[in-house]
C-alpha cells in the first residue's frame, strides 16, 4: 500500500505545486476577455460558476477510460501506479491545462482549428478528420458500455432498448444549450462518481486487502503477455484518461466558452485531470487488491471474455453492499454517459466551425448532429473490440499533435518549453511503437527490431516536428 499512498499524496500535491507552476508558465491575466463575455449567444458561449464548469469538465473527460482503462492497466502490477501518477501530473495535467488556456485565448474554437493557427493548413485538415473520427467512436463506446452496464442493472429493459434510450438522450444533450440539461444533471452525476471514488478508497483503507507496491520484482513478475502486450508501450495505450488522453483537449472548448476568468483555467483544466487520475489510482488498486494480486485479475478477466465492465460490476456490487453498489454503478455509468453525450456535441461544434455556421438556430443544429448520429447507429453493429482498440490508439495520437501545439505556443511567445516537448517525445514514441508491435497494425510483436524502428521513425517525427515549431513561432 505504500505505493498507492505516495502516488496519492503526490497527485494531491502537484495541484498546488506544479499547477501553480504552471500558472505562472501561463502568466495568467485575470483582467483578460474571456470568450463568454465577449462571444456569448446563450447556447454554448454561457459564462457559468466556476464549480459548475469544474464538474462539467470533470464528467466531460472522466468517461469509462479512468475505470475501465485503470482496472485493466491493473493486469501489469503495481508500475501502473507510476504511470498514472507521472503521467497524470506532468503530461496529462499538463496537457489539459495549457491546451486548456489556448483554447481559452483565442475564442475557445475546437481543437482543429487552434491546430491548424499553430501548427498550418495540413496539420489543420487531419485534425479536423481525426478529431471527427474519435469524438464518433467515443460516442459509440460510451453508448454501449454503459448499455451492457444498465442492462445487468435492470433486466427488464433489453440492451438495445438502454442503447434507444441512450442515442435518444445524447441527440437532445447536443441540440439544447449547455446551461439547460448538461449545467443541470452534472452536479448529480459528479456526485455519484465522487461517491464511488470515496466509497473504494474507504474501502482499500479499513478492508482486508492488499496492494501490491511497486519493486524490482514486481515490476519484472507481473507481465500478462510480454511477447505481444509489452509494458511499453502497452500500457500508456491502455491506461489513457487517468495518465494523459487527446480526447480530453476536444471537450475543453465546452467549457472554454464558459469560464469567467483565466484564473479559473488550472482548477477547471488542471485539476479535473488530476482528480481523474486519483480515480484511475483506485481503480488500479482496487482491481489488484479485490482479485489478491495482478495474476489472479488477468486470470479471472481471461475467464469472462477479458470484460472490464464485469469486474467493475463484481467489484461495486461486493464491495459496497447492494445499495453502495448501484450508486457506484450509476457513478460509472454516469461518467461515460456525461462523456459521450458531450463528444457529440464537441463534433457539432467542429463541424461549426469548419463551415462558419452560427449556432443560434435550433435547425442548423439538428442539420449538422443527424449526419453524426446516423453514422454513429452504423457503428453500434461494427465488433466493440475492433472499435474499442482503434479508439485507444487514435486517442493517444490525438494527444500528440495537442502536445506538438502546446510546444508551439510556447515556443512563439517566449515561455518554458520544457514543460511540453519531453512529453510530446515520449508520446510521439508511445504511439509509433505501438503502430509496430500491436497486431492491429503492423505485429512485429515484443522485439527489439520494432522498438529500434519506432526509435528512427520518433526522432525523424520530432526533427520534423521542431522545425515546423521554429517556423509557426516566428510567424505573428
Amino acid at each position: 500500500m505504500i505505493t498507492f499512498l505516495i502516488c496519492l499524496a503526490l497527485l494531491v500535491a502537484a495541484y498546488f505545486g506544479y499547477g501553480a507552476y504552471l500558472d505562472r508558465v501561463c502568466q495568467i491575466d485575470t483582467k483578460a476577455a474571456v470568450p463568454s463575455a465577449t462571444l456569448y449567444d446563450g447556447v454554448d458561449y454561457i459564462p457559468m460558476p466556476r464549480w459548475r464548469t469544474f464538474l462539467i469538465q470533470l464528467l466531460n473527460i472522466a468517461g469509462i477510460g479512468p475505470i475501465f482503462g485503470a482496472v485493466m492497466g491493473a493486469c501489469f502490477g503495481p508500475v501502473v501506479f507510476l504511470w498514472i501518477t507521472l503521467g497524470g501530473i506532468f503530461v496529462g495535467a499538463m496537457h489539459d491545462y495549457l491546451s486548456g488556456m489556448i483554447l481559452l485565448r483565442n475564442d475557445g474554437l475546437s481543437l482543429p482549428e487552434i491546430v491548424g493557427r499553430y501548427l498550418g493548413r495540413g496539420a489543420l485538415v487531419f485534425m479536423r478528420a481525426l478529431s471527427l473520427v474519435l469524438l464518433v467512436l467515443v460516442g459509440v463506446v460510451f453508448m454501449r458500455s454503459p448499455a451492457g452496464i444498465l442492462g445487468g442493472m435492470v433486466s427488464s429493459i433489453p440492451y438495445w432498448g438502454w442503447i434507444a434510450i441512450i442515442l435518444v438522450y445524447y441527440f437532445v444533450a447536443t441540440m439544447v444549450p449547455i446551461d439547460k440539461l448538461i449545467g443541470k444533471i452534472y452536479p448529480l452525476f459528479g456526485a455519484a462518481l465522487i461517491f464511488m471514488s470515496v466509497g473504494l478508497a474507504v474501502v482499500l483503507f479499513k478492508g482486508d486487502y492488499t496492494i501490491p507496491n511497486l519493486t524490482f520484482d514486481t515490476l519484472r513478475n507481473y507481465q500478462a503477455n510480454p511477447d505481444s502486450m509489452p509494458i511499453i508501450p502497452t500500457l500508456f495505450i491502455t491506461v489513457a484518461c487517468g495518465a494523459i488522453s487527446g480526447f480530453h483537449a476536444t471537450q475543453s472548448p465546452l467549457m472554454a466558452r464558459c469560464m469567467n476568468n483565466e484564473r479559473e483555467g488550472r482548477m477547471i483544466f488542471y485539476g479535473a485531470m488530476i482528480t481523474e487520475s486519483i480515480i484511475a489510482l483506485i481503480w488500479a488498486a482496487i482491481g489488484m487488491a479485490f482479485f489478491h494480486g495482478p495474476d489472479s485479475l488477468v486470470a479471472a478477466l481471461a475467464a469472462h471474455g477479458n470484460d472490464a465492465a464485469w469486474a467493475v460490476g463484481t467489484i461495486a456490487n461486493t464491495t459496497l453492499g447492494k445499495v453502495g453498489g448501484v450508486i457506484a454503478l450509476f457513478g460509472v455509468v454516469s461518467a461515460a454517459v456525461t462523456s459521450g453525450d458531450t463528444a457529440f456535441r464537441s463534433a457539432r461544434l467542429i463541424v461549426a466551425d469548419v463551415l462558419k455556421i452560427e449556432q443560434r438556430a435550433l435547425w442548423k443544429r439538428f442539420a449538422i448532429a443527424l449526419p453524426l448520429f446516423a453514422i454513429a447507429v452504423v457503428l453500434l453493429f461494427v465488433d466493440f473490440d475492433v472499435v474499442w482498440r482503434y479508439f485507444a490508439w487514435t486517442n493517444q495520437t490525438l494527444s500528440v499533435i495537442t502536445l506538438w501545439v502546446i510546444v508551439t505556443y510556447l515556443k512563439k511567445f517566449k515561455r518554458n518549453i520544457w514543460v511540453a516537448l519531453p512529453a510530446a517525445v515520449l508520446m510521439t514514441y508511445i504511439c509509433t511503437s505501438f503502430v509496430f508491435i500491436s497486431g492491429q497494425f503492423i505485429g512485429m510483436a515484443n522485439h527489439s527490431l520494432a522498438y529500434a524502428l519506432a526509435g528512427v521513425v520518433t526522432v525523424a517525427i520530432s526533427v520534423g516536428m521542431w522545425a515546423k515549431v521554429l517556423k509557426e513561432s516566428k510567424i505573428k
